[in-house]
């Protein structure tokens, strides 16, 4: 026969730890749980006082860095859009090929280092759009800036910043696409062609020209046929653009460029490796 203590032990073990026997979570041995430390000087040293982050939350502070980046982004839903899912939408369930299509991999090597500009152009459904958001999703997995948005979605948040509701200025919105490091606007021409939408977009794309700052462009209309001073920034004749053409007849796809003068290195050596 089990005694008293025997069925109270089981009694207690079966029914697991109350709040107050919770196991207590270790406490940091350099900080003490604070998440900071001070440096151990005397006062008159210039860091007396000075904080600094301790190990023990440096990681989560990054996890919160990254996920602001991505909320920042505008990726949304298109963060599952990867090269490597590229390679399987579009080229088959085959391994990939030793030497990646042009497309891809000038997509690819833009995204490792962006400088100048990458135009994306071709029909619908031939993966302009997956490439864009792999850059996207490249930088920001880095732990670097970038902003994905339609073209048309942005025209219409701009538009909302004049809503006494609206929980965003307007120059807080438009400094931020203006001056973001890596800018993908997705979609171009498909906007409505009134004449504000048409200046705050040559607005965008004439200050990041002249700052020469990273933008990545898709679009289904052929640059011949964009309105002209868009066309004057995005087909950039001093070597600040790569135009990249996706056909969709046969889905290969191919590369063109301008050429490049000597102070446009970068966007140079960048040509070079996906010659064609």
């Amino acid at each position: 026969m089990e005694s008293l203590a025997d069925v109270l032990k089981r009694a207690h073990l079966a029914r697991g730890p109350t709040v107050d026997e919770q196991p207590k979570p270790l406490m940091c041995p350099q900080c003490g749980g604070a998440g900071y430390l001070r440096y151990d000087v005397t006062p008159d040293d210039p860091r007396f006082g000075e904080l600094i982050v301790c190990d023990c939350t440096r990681s989560e502070l990054e996890k919160r860095r990254i996920e602001r980046l991505v909320d920042r982004s505008k990726i949304g839903g298109l963060r599952r859009l990867t090269f490597d899912s590229f390679i399987l939408k579009y080229r088959g369930s085959a391994p990939p090929p030793r030497t990646p299509d042009a497309a891809h991999r000038t997509a690819h090597v833009y995204a490792e280092d962006p400088k100048g500009w990458l135009v994306l152009w071709g029909g619908f459904g031939t993966g302009k759009t997956h490439l864009a958001a792999a850059i996207a999703n490249h930088r920001l997995s880095l732990g670097e800036p970038a902003v994905f948005i339609v073209v048309p979605d942005l025209l219409d948040h701009l538009r909302s910043t004049f809503s006494p509701n609206t929980d965003v200025t307007y120059d807080e919105l438009f400094e931020t696409v203006r001056n973001t490091p890596v800018l993908i606007l997705d979609d171009l021409g498909t906007q409505t062609s009134s004449a504000w939408a048409q200046e705050k977009l040559y607005q965008i794309l004439n200050h990041r020209y002249n700052m020469e700052l990273a933008t990545v462009i898709t679009t289904n209309v052929s640059p011949d046929d964009i309105e002209p001073r868009l066309r004057s920034r995005i087909g950039d004749t001093q070597g600040l653009s790569t135009l990249v053409e996706i056909r969709d007849k046969d889905k290969r796809l191919g590369v063109t460029h301008a050429p490049a003068p000597a102070s446009r290195r970068p966007a140079a050596r960048l040509r070079e490796d996906n010659r064609i």
